[in-house]
Parts: C-alpha cells; sequence; structure tokens
C-alpha cells in the first residue's frame, strides 16, 4: 500500500516513513527507532521537534499501542496481502538435512521478516531465535550462516528480541561469526552487536564476552571498507559503557583508530573522543607518537562532527599529560580553537572554549 494512504501519525517526523518500530522520546514525541537513534548518535541532544534540551542518555520507550495500530491497519487495508508460508513450517524445515533446503527457508525468513514487525513477532513467538541461532552455529556452510546471520539481525530490530537474542546466549554466536566468517559475514556480526547494544545492559554483556571486543578491533584493522564502518560504530555504541572503554584500549584499539582518523574516518574519531574520557585511553595516546598531530589535522581538515570529538578527544590528552599540551600549543591549537569559540555548532565551541583553558593551565615543557 502506498505510504500516503496511512494516517499522517504513522509517519516518523524525521523520516516521514511509515514506523517499523516507533519509540517514545522524553520529550512526549513518537519517532522511528532507527531515525531518532541516528539523531542521537549525530550528538544532537535536543528533540527534534520541540528543540528542548534532553537528558545526557534519553530513554527510548517502546510505542507498543502504536505499533500494534500500524500493524492493524497494514493487515486491514491490504485485501490481496500476499500469502507466504508459515512460520512454523518455514522455521521446521531448517532441521532438514538438506543444505539447499534449509538456505532457501532461512531466506525467506530474511525477506519476510526484515521489513515486517508483524512477521517478525509471528516468527519469534514460534521460537525462531534458538533455532536460527543452532542453523548460525552448526553449521561449517558459510551462505548458510550469513543467511542465518542476516535473519539474527532482522530479528534484533525489535526490543524484545534485542534482550531475547542475549537471553539465548547468541552474543558468542555472533562472535564467532565475527571473528572467523567470511567478510561480508563478519561486516553483519558488527552490525548485529550494534543493534544488540541499543540495550543499555547488553552492552556490558557483551563487553564481558572475551572475543567481542577484540574481534571488533581486528575488523576494524584487517576489514575492508563496509567491515571497517561497522566495526567502528559497533565501538563507538559499545564504548558508551564505562567498562568497555578500557577494554578497547586493551585490545589495541588507539592506534588502528588514529591511522583511520588521519585517513577521514569520521567514526573513529568519535571512538577516540570516547576512550580519551577513561585513565587507559589518554595513557595510550600519550604514549603514541604522533596522536597531537593526527588531531590537529583533523581539526583542520575534518567535518563539523570529527571536529568536535577531536577537541573533546584533546582536552582529555592535554589536560592528563602537560607534554602534549605543549605540543598542542605548538602546533597552533590554541589559534584553532579561537577561530572555533564562535562556531554555529554549539558543541564545536563549548568543547574550543574548554581546550583553550586546559591549554593555558599547561606549563611550557621542555
Amino acid at each position: 500500500m502506498a505510504t500516503h494512504q496511512f494516517p499522517d501519525d504513522f509517519k516518523c517526523p524525521i523520516s516521514l516513513e511509515i514506523m517499523s518500530d516507533p519509540v517514545i522520546l522524553s520529550s512526549g514525541h513518537t519517532f522511528d527507532r532507527s531515525s531518532i537513534q541516528r539523531w542521537l548518535d549525530s550528538g544532537n541532544r535536543t528533540c527534534p521537534i520541540t528543540q528542548l534540551p534532553l537528558p545526557p542518555h534519553p530513554s527510548l520507550i517502546p510505542n507498543h499501542a502504536l505499533r500494534s495500530l500500524i500493524s492493524t491497519f497494514t493487515l486491514a487495508s491490504s485485501p490481496k496481502s500476499p500469502s507466504y508460508p508459515s512460520p512454523l513450517s518455514l522455521l521446521s524445515s531448517l532441521s532438514s538435512p538438506s543444505l539447499s533446503s534449509q538456505l532457501d527457508s532461512l531466506r525467506q525468513l530474511h525477506s519476510l521478516s526484515k521489513h515486517n514487525p508483524s512477521f517478525r513477532r509471528e516468527i519469534t513467538e514460534s521460537g525462531a531465535i534458538s533455532v536460527v541461532l543452532r542453523c548460525l552455529s552448526a553449521s561449517n556452510n558459510k551462505a548458510l550462516q550469513e543467511a542465518a546471520l542476516a535473519v539474527l539481525f532482522d530479528l534484533s530490530l525489535d526490543d524484545d528480541n534485542k534482550v531475547g537474542v542475549v537471553a539465548e546466549g547468541g552474543i558468542a554466536h555472533i562472535v564467532a561469526a565475527l571473528r572467523e566468517g567470511t567478510p561480508n559475514c563478519r561486516a553483519l556480526a558488527a552490525t548485529t552487536l550494534t543493534s544488540l547494544a541499543v540495550v543499555e545492559v547488553n552492552k556490558g554483556t557483551i563487553g564481558d564476552d572475551p572475543f567481542a571486543i577484540r574481534a571488533l578491533v581486528s575488523l576494524l584493522r584487517d576489514g575492508k571498507g563496509r567491515g571497517k564502518r561497522e566495526a567502528a560504530t559497533a565501538l563507538y555504541t559499545l564504548c558508551s559503557f564505562p567498562e568497555n572503554k578500557w577494554r578497547a584500549v586493551e585490545s589495541g584499539a588507539v592506534p588502528v583508530l588514529l591511522e583511520l582518523a588521519d585517513s577521514g574516518v569520521e567514526r573513529a574519531v568519535e571512538v577516540l573522543g570516547l576512550l580519551g574520557k577513561c585513565r587507559e585511553g589518554r595513557e595510550e595516546m600519550g604514549r603514541i607518537n604522533g596522536c597531537v598531530e593526527v588531531l590537529v589535522r583533523v581539526l583542520r581538515n575534518g567535518s563539523s562532527r570529527s571536529v568536535e570529538h577531536a577537541l573533546s578527544a584533546l582536552n582529555s590528552v592535554c589536560g592528563y599529560c602537560e607534554l602534549m599540551g605543549s605540543e598542542a600549543r605548538s602546533e597552533g591549537v590554541l589559534e584553532i580553537c579561537f577561530g572555533l569559540v564562535g562556531d554555529e555548532n554549539l558543541k564545536i565551541g563549548r568543547n574550543a572554549s574548554s581546550l583553550i583553558q586546559t591549554l593555558q593551565r599547561c606549563r611550557t615543557v621542555g
């Protein structure tokens, strides 16, 4: 059915698309989860509608009533909705000894569930999580693993399933795919971890896995294109949890992130900004020759969001290490900051002012 046939209240105020996972912001307004999460991940801390400030860690409360209304309206307004196999028949076929039959069923599940919250609920209630996890872990067939992981990601789009996947022991299976899968599989595994980590409690559970963050850093170091981007996004999401910051540092994230930041990867600078807030991160940055120079190049050439986080990282390391503060001064950071204080991006202005104060406290060394 065309989007214009739906009531306007079913549309996300940001994307103007029909909401698949409506959530309520603390301002009282409802948005599609993916849209408001992108808004928040971009550093915005105001309601997109009211422009009033939000708390530091805004809660996103599932709007179950609206999601049910959208689902009901969709079904009622589609008299010729295409029929699809029953979830039970698709799930039972995953126990077939035939790999082609299993692969076909997983692909059907993925096709039907990726844009259909009602079908996701239906297959979840039929026990899909445990069945798909068995399929992900029991086969050495890479195509089958990738198809199972795609279905698992689809299921993780729903809040209840984010908890359910973790409760079923899914983290270990996803991390195994992250470590040993094909390039596409590794990238998809990183994306799935990002999706699960939207639920705060899952961030700690994922970090507790002995291989999760190390595998993400490995993908960040050795991956290509999409793999690097998805690993950086997963680390950014996970490292908002305090314990995961030092885990990322211990896994060797800082030098890899600095190299990527120097090549223009915005998300790498954002993760460095987070890691600079923990002692281990500041110490590691202080040990790496060229750290200040990389961050200064970001200040001179980076995007607005990269500049915001580079200022934050510099403020952390210069406040921690007087020598780095002196180095930053000699690189002209004070002059750059004075030029940024009045930036139209208020966060850049605040971060620049804070760094000026830090550098003015630093004594010239050597």
